[in-house]
């Protein structure tokens, strides 16, 4: 009886460093694709794609009897992160930059790469700070991440102030939005994010030609107003007057807080205040020790 045979293994390095130079070569490439707004050309190798990735299988698998077409447009990707891409296909290996990390991580999950994806999200849990959390927040959320979400909303818990001043947080959609103003762990005080709020409400009213209350809506009812002293909520509701921002009926229920002076006038999370939230005369009448 024959032994079984003994699979021995050279060297993975000149392997993987020979195909790394066929990444975007013409050499013996039988499929171009162009790729991302700029328009630029990428040369690729049909076979390798195809049993590499399910997604490129699909794509370059024609229908019998007609031909694929070349170039092919994927003008959604960035030509950088579509080029991680084929590193990671050719080498099982990837060369990753704090600065295109989320489009390589969007791309992995576009195209069903886990490993891939496993390896970004672990790269981006390392170089996350102040100017990245709240783009890879957003990433998180539209793709289900839940890993990364967690991770991205403690760490804007851990640094509410840096975060709020930063571009990305006037550009988070009402989605990826909602779970940090709903947070008790935020280190900031309630005036703080009530400002915040609405300078994301004026970018979006900006860019989707809508009012800044529309905007608003879907996420200024988990401001804490209670929390805010009499001649806070008083400056807030004369601004409100000018530029409507949070329903009038909210401010009323803040009033009738302060007027009751007990807790209960505005149930549970509305008068429960934040780690970052500072003391306040008032605050003895909510019944709600500091945390």
């Amino acid at each position: 009886m024959e032994t079984p045979g003994l699979v021995v293994h050279g060297e993975a390095a000149p392997f993987s460093t020979a195909l790394r130079s066929l990444v975007n070569n013409p050499l013996y490439s039988d499929v171009r694709f162009v790729v991302g707004q700029e328009q630029q050309e990428v040369f690729a190798h049909r076979c390798l794609l195809a049993c590499r990735c399910n997604f490129f299988q699909r794509l370059l698998d024609p229908e019998p009897g007609s031909g694929v077409p070349s170039p092919m447009v994927l003008s959604t990707v960035p030509a950088e992160a579509f080029l991680a891409v084929l590193e990671f296909l050719y080498t099982n290996s990837v060369t990753l930059y704090r600065h295109s990390v989320l489009e390589v991580l969007t791309a992995a999950v576009e195209y069903g790469l886990e490993e891939l994806r496993e390896l970004c999200l672990e790269f981006v849990m390392k170089v996350l700070d102040v100017e990245l959390v709240c783009e890879a927040l957003q990433v998180a959320i539209t793709f289900g991440l839940g890993p990364l979400q967690e991770r991205c909303i403690a760490f804007v818990e851990a640094h509410s102030q840096a975060v709020l001043q930063t571009r990305g947080f006037l550009e988070l959609s009402a989605s990826a939005l909602l779970p940090l103003l709903r947070s008790d762990e935020l280190c900031v005080d309630e005036a703080e994010l009530v400002l915040a709020a609405r300078s994301w409400a004026r970018v979006g009213a900006a860019v989707l030609e809508r009012p800044v209350a529309d905007v608003a809506a879907p996420v200024v009812r988990e401001l804490r107003l209670a929390l805010l002293a009499p001649a806070e909520l008083s400056a807030l509701e004369e601004q409100n007057r000018r530029e409507p921002f949070v329903p009038v009926e909210q401010i009323v229920e803040a009033w009738k807080c302060h007027a009751l002076r007990r807790g209960d006038a505005v149930r549970g999370v509305f008068c429960r205040r934040r780690r970052g939230t500072l003391p306040r005369e008032h605050h003895r009448f909510l019944d709600l020790p500091f945390k």
